[in-house]
C-alpha cells in the first residue's frame, strides 16, 4: 500500500520512520508540493489544499491529533475536495489523555487552593492564611465529554469536587452530573468555581466562551481553556476579569498562534498562559493506533474514530 505523510511545522522523519517500522510493508513517502501520485492513506495534521485535493485511489485520512478543525475547514471551503466515500478519522487518546488531566487538575488545585493569590502575597512579601475550601462544595464543570473530557471530569471526580459534565448530546460518566443540549446548558453553568472547556470546535461552539456563559458562573470563577482559541471571545474574558466576575484564566490556544507579542493577554496579572502544550501527540502511541486501524480497514473490519463530517467531530 502507499502512504503519504505531512506534518505541519514538525520534522516529518521521525513519524515516517515510526510509520514504516509498524507497517513495514507499506510505502511510506513525505508529502512535497506537486506530488499528485495516488496513496491509499494521508496521515496528515494541517494539511494544505493540495495535498488532498484531486487525490486519487484513496481509502481513507487520519488526522494526526484530536482537533479536527483545520482539516474540516478545508473541506468546508471545497467539499469536493475528497470523494463522499472516502472516510476521515482523528485519533482518540495516543497518549494525550494523560497529559490533559494532568493540565486540568492543576489549573483547578491552583484556584481552588488559592495558589495565585499566595504568590501575589509573596511578591508583597505579606504573610496571611486565606480561608480554607472544601472540596465537596467547589463545583467544576468539564465541557465537552468525548474521550479527553470523560478522562478529565473522571480524574477532578477522584479529587474530591462535585463534577458536572456538558456535552451536546447526552452522555454518561460515572460520578459526574451530565447536562446535555441548549436547554441544559444553563442549569450546567450556574455557580460553577472553575469551568474546563475541552469541547471541539464547530459552528456551534465558536465564540461559547463569552459574557453569557460568564455570568451564569459563581462570582470569582475560573475559565481554563484546553480546547482550542476559537471558543473564546477575547474581549469579554478580558472585561470578566476587569469586572471581578472572573478571579482568572488559563490558556492553552488561541485565536491566533503563537500569540502575537502584543497581545494584552501576554502581560495580563490574572492570566496564565501557555503555548498550546496541554496535551500534545506522540509519536510511538499515534503511529502505533493508526497503523492498528489501517490493518483493519485493509480486513474490511470495523474502525473507531471516524469524524462526522456534518457535525464536526
Amino acid at each position: 500500500m502507499d502512504i503519504l505523510f505531512y506534518m505541519h511545522g514538525e520534522d516529518p522523519e521521525p513519524w515516517r520512520a515510526e510509520l514504516a517500522r509498524r507497517l513495514p510493508d507499506a510505502r511510506c513517502r513525505v508529502w512535497q508540493a506537486g506530488d499528485d501520485a495516488p496513496a491509499d492513506y494521508v496521515l496528515a495534521w494541517r494539511p494544505p489544499a493540495e495535498l488532498l485535493r484531486g487525490r486519487r485511489g484513496l481509502k481513507a485520512v487520519f488526522n494526526l491529533g484530536a482537533g479536527v478543525d483545520a482539516l474540516l475547514a478545508l473541506l468546508r471551503d471545497d467539499p469536493a475536495m475528497l470523494a463522499p466515500d472516502v472516510p476521515v478519522f482523528k485519533l482518540d487518546d495516543a497518549g494525550m489523555s494523560e497529559q490533559m488531566v494532568h493540565y486540568a487538575a492543576y489549573a483547578v488545585l491552583r484556584h481552588f487552593r488559592s495558589f495565585d493569590e499566595y504568590a501575589r502575597q509573596q511578591q508583597r512579601a505579606a504573610w496571611t492564611q486565606l480561608p480554607t475550601r472544601e472540596a465537596a462544595h467547589f463545583p467544576v464543570g468539564v465541557m465537552g465529554l468525548g474521550a479527553l473530557g470523560s478522562d478529565v471530569a473522571r480524574a477532578l471526580v477522584a479529587l474530591g469536587f462535585p463534577v458536572r459534565g456538558w456535552a451536546r448530546s447526552a452522555k454518561h460518566v460515572e460520578g459526574v452530573r451530565c447536562f446535555a443540549g441548549e436547554r441544559e446548558f444553563d442549569g450546567f453553568l450556574a455557580g460553577l468555581e472553575v469551568v474546563v472547556n475541552l469541547l471541539p470546535l464547530t459552528a456551534e461552539t465558536e465564540g461559547i466562551l463569552d459574557r453569557r456563559l460568564f455570568a451564569r458562573l459563581a462570582r470569582g470563577a475560573r475559565i481554563v481553556n484546553i480546547a482550542r482559541g476559537g471558543h473564546l471571545v477575547e474581549a469579554d474574558l478580558l472585561a470578566a476579569l476587569d469586572a471581578g466576575q472572573l478571579s482568572g484564566a488559563s490558556l492553552d490556544a488561541f485565536r491566533d498562534e503563537p500569540l502575537p507579542p502584543d497581545h494584552p493577554f501576554w502581560h495580563h496579572p490574572r492570566i496564565d498562559i501557555t503555548p498550546h502544550i496541554a496535551a500534545r501527540t506522540t509519536i510511538a502511541a499515534s503511529i502505533g493506533q493508526i497503523a492498528e486501524r489501517i490493518r483493519s480497514l485493509e480486513h474490511g473490519e470495523a474502525v473507531g474514530g471516524k469524524i462526522d463530517l456534518g457535525r464536526g467531530y
